[in-house]
């Protein structure tokens, strides 16, 4: 059986990355390694010995230009130290060669404004959603319900029968697409994988606080057309034990939080498929 390998990538700001290497190995990892930035830029790390690539929240860049879009430019852009072979080409392969991206909150920024999600008719280096400020005009730091489409592609929420509680923090989570056709798209081909709900899952809803940000359609997750890759504004990595829960001294709970499904599924795709 493959060893699973992780790699969760730190630096410029980024401040989850303890926790979701924690999730990786929760979730059935056998590696969860922790890489700054500059290791990938210098060649010291490659994904081609990884076989799920973390991209966490934070503060890349100090969301300057608009969140994330520093370091969006940066791995489009930049050029592996003493290589022939820009960084975006190593992402390239890593995608083509099966593999899985999960980008959380700033790391869902990262993905849409890399071009890599919603990454529509296999494109993944065009953008044409974005996430920009919360409707109420502040940062939100609160829990939330998301109701999952059990029609998605997505193999992170695959086994999720209605939906999850997990929680969200963030200034800039206001999901937007650049035409109307992107949004029928998105919605045809099912990869607003998860959208922000009443308690009881039943509807997706555009009221506040329900709906945190104001995203159109109330998406607060999607995928590519593959479900390899997806990107959320809410935290699965936080909310991996019971203890997490906001009400977990009041509440009888399972052991385990939400949010380590996605981990676990994305650690038995790799074990069966490597």
């Amino acid at each position: 059986m493959t060893k699973a390998k992780a790699l969760v990538i730190t630096g410029n700001g980024t401040n989850c990355e303890n926790e979701a290497a924690h999730a990786c190995r929760l979730g059935g990892f056998d590696e969860a390694r922790i890489a700054h930035i500059s290791e990938l830029m210098s060649g010291e790390v490659r994904l081609d010995d990884y076989h799920f690539l973390n991209l966490t929240g934070g503060f890349l860049d100090g969301d300057d230009l608009g969140s994330a879009k520093a370091q969006a430019n940066r791995l489009k852009n930049a050029t592996v130290e003493g290589k022939s072979e820009r960084l975006v080409e190593q992402i390239s392969r890593f995608i083509a060669d099966g593999k899985l991206i999960l980008g959380v909150c700033n790391g869902f920024q990262l993905l849409v404004k890399m071009g890599m999600l919603p990454a529509l008719g296999g494109d993944y280096l065009k953008q044409s959603v974005t996430l920009t400020y919360n409707n109420a005009g502040r940062f939100q730091d609160r829990w939330c319900y998301l109701k999952c489409d059990a029609s998605s592609p997505s193999l992170y929420t695959a086994g999720i029968s209605q939906g999850i509680y997990l929680p969200v923090r963030h200034g800039e989570g206001k999901f937007l697409v650049d035409t109307q056709a992107t949004l029928d798209a998105i919605e045809s081909k099912h990869l607003a994988c998860l959208k922000y709900s009443d308690s009881q899952y039943t509807a997706p809803t555009m009221e506040f606080p329900e709906n945190p940000n104001g995203s159109v359609n109330a998406i607060a997750g999607i995928c590519d057309e593959t479900g390899r890759i997806m990107g959320l504004m809410p935290h699965p990595e936080a909310f991996v034990h019971r203890t997490q829960h906001p009400r977990w001294t009041r509440e009888e709970l399972p052991e385990e939080g939400d949010g380590l499904i996605f981990f676990r599924n994305a650690a038995q795709y790799i074990k069966k498929t490597f």
